[in-house]
């Protein structure tokens, strides 16, 4: 969270956004330590968790207000108010409204659906919040915790690990055993299908929701397709309306299971309007719901690189020019970057089809090509890199 130390003690409510368990609460706790090194007293600092259904105040906005309201007539100065999965109470919005109008208060607020966004934007609050996203612990995240946990931990045992079951945050604390990592990730993924989507959404067909979902899991890293997809779910004398599967396909893309990266015509310079990609926002999911991410390694590391892009502050779309596909194409406001995601280059044949898209590109940002090889061959200016160091290397 340093990166946003300028967002401390302004009227600019903060909103961490990510998927269930994702470490949302966790860098509710890093934000509370940063505070309090700055001088806050612990006592001006209240926390509500509206997802804990032993929490009497869970559906009650009014109840809400009267209890920060208590606390901040018991504190002077400044209050800061951590507010988790606020998404679950009632008309949140007016608690926030009221919140800002009334107390001198500094509010950080999160929730694992992106509708919460979407209401921020339907009130007098637009323009009034920004969004942190929350992204799982990328590899160098995880590697200093099982270092500092698992002294005997070497860099391929721990990507090993990262590779399998992914990044939340749970399982480098208490899961380590496969079991235990299986049923842990099962149960993030039934309580986002039950909670994040199911009850919020009120779907009827939970079976279709769970058949598109897995549909998404098992498509990892390839162009999406509606018309491939309601082929698909068609295929067994079902009949499915589009607006139907359209809505379902975006309740999942709300709670953040995952991403449609659109594709971008390098030549043309135009976003096309088909052929999106599929990225996962954790990839340890599917290994519970497949348990092949190693069969399927260059799939998943491709899927860890996009979401590490992300992480960096990246825009990323999946390029194209001509007849050729670029794997990323990732911009901030003043840089650009092209790269191509290869598990291990080969043959001549695996060389070729990861350079001379690259090569096609005619301009001078950087072009990357990452593999798990140790000896690199980079050409003609394209470096060529190892995944595990780009992964490790300083953030930009």
């Amino acid at each position: 969270m340093k990166q946003n130390d300028a967002l401390y003690n302004t009227d600019v409510i903060k909103v961490l956004t990510g998927m269930r368990r994702s470490g949302k609460s966790v860098m509710f706790e890093l934000i509370k330590e940063e505070l309090i090194e700055t001088g806050v007293s612990e006592n001006s600092i209240v926390s509500i968790n509206f997802d804990s259904l032993k929490n009497p105040i869970l559906n009650d906005v009014l109840s809400a207000y009267t209890m920060i309201e208590n606390f901040t007539l018991s504190t002077e100065g400044r209050v800061y108010l951590f507010l988790d999965e606020i998404g679950e109470l009632k008309e949140w919005e007016k608690l926030l409204q009221l919140c800002l109008l009334n107390f001198n208060c500094d509010i950080y607020i999160s929730s694992s659906n992106g509708h919460l966004l979407k209401g921020l934007d339907a009130t007098s609050l637009a323009g009034r919040y920004v969004e942190i996203p929350i992204y799982p612990f990328s590899f160098s995240e995880s590697l200093l915790y099982l270092q500092e946990h698992y002294k005997k931990v070497n860099i391929d045992e721990a990507f090993l690990f990262y590779v399998t079951y992914g990044g939340l945050p749970f399982i480098y604390q208490f899961a380590r055993t496969r079991e235990g990592a299986l049923s842990y990730l099962e149960d993030v993924f039934h309580s986002i299908i039950l909670k994040d989507i199911t009850m919020r959404a009120q779907v009827r067909d939970i079976e279709l929701l769970r058949r598109i979902i897995l549909y998404f899991f098992s498509h990892i890293g390839s162009s999406f397709s509606v018309t491939h997809l309601i082929a698909y779910l068609n295929n067994e004398k079902n009949s499915y309306s589009h607006e139907t599967i359209y809505n379902y396909i975006e309740y999942g893309k709300m709670a953040s299971l995952y991403y449609l990266v659109p594709r971008y015509d390098i030549q043309a310079r135009k976003l096309l309007s088909s052929g999106q990609k599929i990225f996962l926002s954790d990839h340890g999911l599917r290994e519970s719901l497949y348990g092949n991410n190693l069969n399927d390694i260059e799939e998943i590391l491709t899927n860890i690189i996009y979401i590490e892009l992300l992480r960096r502050g990246y825009t990323v779309y999946a390029g194209k020019i001509k007849n050729k596909e670029i794997d990323f194409i990732a911009t901030t406001r003043n840089k650009k970057i092209y790269i191509q995601v290869a598990y291990l280059l080969e043959s001549d044949e695996t060389i070729e089809k990861e350079f001379s898209p690259l090569e096609s590109i005619q301009d001078n940002y950087p072009k990357i090509i990452l593999s798990m090889d140790t000896v690199l061959k980079g050409r003609g200016g394209i470096i060529h890199q190892n995944i595990k160091e780009f992964l490790l290397q300083m953030r930009d």
